[in-house]
Order: C-alpha cells, then structure tokens, then sequence
C-alpha cells in the first residue's frame, strides 16, 4: 500500500459516517439526482461509510437512523439551496458542507442577491422588479432596450428568456411565473459568460461557456452536448486573477462559505459583470466545478472528500 494511499484511506476514516443528501421535490431534482449519485459513488469507490438519502421521502427520519458526522448537500432549487434543508440540520446538530441558512436564502434569491452586491459597490445589472400591471415598453426603455427576464428563486436558469421588444417582455413575464411569482427583469449584457468556482478560499480557474444556440439555458448546461466550455478561458493573466479576486468577494459578501460558483458576463467594454452565486452547484458530467478543480489536479473523489473535510464538527 503505497503512503498516497494510506493517507487517502486515513483520511476518509476521519470523516467519520456521512449522508449525501439529494433528490427533494424541486424543479431541479433530476440534475439533484445525478449530482448526489456522482457524490455516493465517489465516496463508496474510496471506501467511506457513507448513506444516500433522498430528501423527497421521510428524509429526518433516515437521519437520525443513519447518525452521520457529516451531511453531504447535493440538493439543488428550493428547499435545498434556499435555506430550508440547512435549517433542519441546525435544528438538529448535523454538520453540513456549503453555506449557512442566511447565505443560503440570500444567494438563492436573485434579487436580495443583486441588492447586497449592488450595496456593497460591486457590479452587477440594472434590474427592474416586474408585475402583471408593468409598462412593457417603459421598463424596457428603462434597462436599455434588449433585457433577460429571470424568476427570482429558481436556479439552473429555469424560467429565464431574453427580450427586446414589449410583446415578449409580456410573454417571457408569463412564462417565468410559473416558476415563480416575482420575476425580475436585467439589462442584457452582450458579452460572453464566464463562471468561477470556489472551494474554501481558493478561486478556481476561470471557465468561458459558449452556446451553440447563444443562450447557457437550463438545456445547454444539462442536456446538450453542443455547449463548448473553455478551459483556460482565453482571459490574459491580469484579467482571469482580477475575475477570480471579484469572484471571491462576491462569495464572501453574501456570506457563503465551503464551496460554490460565481456566474458572471463581461460587457463590450471589457468589465465584468456579476450575474449571481451558486451555493450548491452542480455535481454531474457536464458540471463547471468539478471541470475547473480537475485542471488544478483535484480529481472528483478528492474534490468530494475536500468538501466534507471543510466541515466543522462538534465534539
């Protein structure tokens, strides 16, 4: 047995039991799923003493039967991202990866988001709330004539639609509420979108998505396979460290922690703009973060057992 191995092999014993937690009811389960079975295989191919729970079934009660040390979160969209699930685990002393339940609500919420930044100084889009009674053309007007319309709790980009003209402002409103019944209205930055991952307080490389259809929507970033992501980026040094150094600050701002993924877009100009965060980001083949911790050697497995090894148990 080589040194690397029995390191690895203490260290998984040290994590003590663990439950990953996936599944739930909301309108991201099937990507949940795939992100929880990739985490529950992992850590059974390196021998943890792990449990996989479905939250969408008597979740608690598994629990308190399975006992874990830690709780691996691979819950994604509402009452699992938002808040709710880490509340019950306070509640009932469970140690968790990912953020808190203030971060958690926070970053899940599109505009409380927008608000924090936007107070704290950083740059993010000028938004519009909108409502059945809005002036389509006003608002439009307003945001510069071409706007992406986002529910403001739903993740994976679920709901969201570009439009330009007052006649698809209504349509795209309509649509994004049915995911929810406050829907935002941004100013379009034409531009192209990078994303950042964060595992502790390490900025990740900077990853640039591409499209094929000039749209990262809900299809292109879980069921395509034309989507082309660019690893390095293509930003000059200068660019990719300031990128990441904003990144980080934006985690830092709306108090996550552990892990997550800043999404941003960059402007004709040159500036980046932040889009939102992520505290439970995707875990599945096509998944951003796992792609960036491979190319600075943190192969899946590892990257898993980092995650748990950042939580703070209680003696």
């Amino acid at each position: 047995m080589t040194a690397q191995h029995t390191d690895r092999h203490s260290r998984i014993r040290a994590l003590g039991r663990i439950a990953v937690l996936y599944g739930g009811h909301s309108a991201e389960r099937a990507v949940s799923l795939q992100s929880g079975g990739a985490v529950l295989t992992a850590l059974q191919d390196l021998g943890a003493d792990v449990v996989g729970i479905d939250t969408a079934e008597d979740y608690l009660a598994q629990l308190q039967a399975a006992q874990p040390q830690r709780v691996f979160i691979a819950l994604h969209g509402r009452g699992g991202e938002d808040g709710q699930i880490q509340a019950v685990l306070d509640a009932f002393g469970y140690a968790y990866t990912g953020s808190g339940v203030a971060a958690s609500a926070i970053a899940m919420n599109k505009l409380l988001t927008k608000r924090v930044w936007a107070g704290s100084g950083l740059p993010t889009a000028d938004s519009r709330v909108l409502s059945a009674d809005t002036d389509w053309s006003e608002a439009l007007q307003a945001l510069g004539g071409k706007a992406v319309l986002k529910p403001v709790l739903e993740g994976s980009s679920l709901g969201i639609s570009i439009v330009d003209n007052a006649a698809a402002m209504a349509s795209g409103y309509a649509a994004a509420s049915q995911y929810d019944s406050e829907v935002i209205a941004e100013r379009f930055i034409d531009g192209p979108e990078y994303t950042v991952g964060i595992v502790g307080d390490q900025a990740l490389p900077v990853i640039r998505m591409e499209a094929e259809s000039g749209f990262y929507d809900y299809a292109a970033k879980y069921e395509r396979d034309d989507t082309r992501y660019f690893l390095p980026s293509g930003l000059n040094e200068e660019d990719e460290a300031a990128l990441q150094a904003l990144s980080l600050t934006a985690f830092r701002t709306l108090g996550c922690r552990g892990w997550g993924r800043i999404d941003t877009m960059r402007d004709s100009a040159g500036r980046f703009w932040l889009l939102e965060a992520n505290t439970i980001p995707g875990l599945t083949s096509h998944s951003l973060v796992p792609k960036a911790a491979r190319a600075v050697g943190l192969e899946f497995g590892d990257l898993i057992v980092r995650l748990l090894e950042q939580v703070e148990v209680q003696a």
